[in-house]
């Protein structure tokens, strides 16, 4: 009875392993035809959280390896692979390469989200994608909602004069742009600077997932009601997202104005300058003196 029970068991699983791959195309494409139970299962704990990410789709490529040589995950059903060569390949997906060093990791990223036609947006006239910028070992990024005008141009997140009023903010933190990394939801500039769509944020924002991953800051700052709605799947007024800590996967994560929105409305400045000294406190940051002026 005991051995049927756990055979009944054993076979659930399985099925709920077949469904967890079958979502990213694994079954037909990299899984070898023997694999031993235990990477099996280790490697579906690995992609349901993917999956929980927002991460739906694997872009597999050949990946240098730290050793001798390369090893690359397949692209077609091979019949002549080993178990052991199937372990190799499979242990590719379980692992991040690129965590201990970040710098790669944000460059086989970039390469990934190529030249983007996953949405729309590439056919409503953007120049070209804003993929982010900074220290790829920053302790505290910023995250906003899209690109402007100025940063289409450039192809560098917040330019224009949102992003000199963040310059601003970022030092009165007693910190420079360099030391932070900053990016965006979507990677691409609606047109006529329009709040991004559902299915855009979708769509763009896994790739913010990795960054987020490779990079391993100790605390996120959401900028604006998109990227924080988005990161955190709430659907509340910023009146009660600011004010106070939410965990994202294990990193400490707050909701501040963007500085777009500061900039119609002046008066919140005081309440987004809150919203940063409590981000300081947890990373043990001393603002510059007369500080509240500097995000003016």
């Amino acid at each position: 009875m005991r051995r049927q029970a756990k055979s009944r068991r054993d076979d659930t699983g399985a099925r709920e392993e077949d469904n967890i791959f079958s979502r990213f195309g694994l079954e037909s494409e990299a899984m070898p035809s023997a694999l031993d139970p235990r990477l099996r299962q280790a490697l579906a704990d690995r992609v349901r959280y993917y999956h929980d990410l927002g991460i739906y789709d694997f872009y597999r490529r050949p990946i240098q390896a730290s050793g001798e040589g390369s090893a690359s995950v397949a692209r077609a059903p091979s019949p002549a692979i080993s178990e052991s060569e199937g372990r190799q390949t499979l242990m590719e997906v379980r692992t991040e390469p690129s965590m201990t060093d970040p710098a790669s990791g944000l460059r086989l990223i970039r390469e990934d989200i190529g030249d983007c036609t996953r949405c729309r947006l590439h056919k409503q006239g953007r120049k070209q994608i804003v993929f982010g910028v900074g220290n790829p070992r920053a302790e505290l990024m910023f995250i906003g909602e899209a690109p402007g005008a100025d940063e289409d141009e450039q192809g560098e997140p917040f330019v224009g004069r949102a992003g000199q009023l963040l310059n601003n903010m970022i030092k009165a933190m007693g910190l420079r742009r360099e030391d932070i990394y900053i990016a965006n939801i979507i990677k691409c500039r609606p047109p006529g600077n329009r709040t991004p769509e559902r299915d855009e944020c979708e769509t763009c924002s896994p790739f913010l997932m990795r960054q987020i991953e490779v990079i391993g800051p100790k605390a996120i700052v959401a900028l604006g009601a998109v990227a924080a709605k988005t990161l955190l799947a709430i659907n509340a007024p910023m009146s009660e997202l600011r004010g106070q800590w939410y965990d994202f996967r294990g990193t400490k994560l707050a909701v501040t104005y963007h500085p777009a929105y500061l900039l119609r409305d002046p008066r919140q400045k005081k309440e987004a300058w809150k919203d940063l000294q409590m981000v300081m406190k947890e990373l043990g940051l001393k603002p510059l003196e007369k500080s509240a002026e500097q995000t003016s």
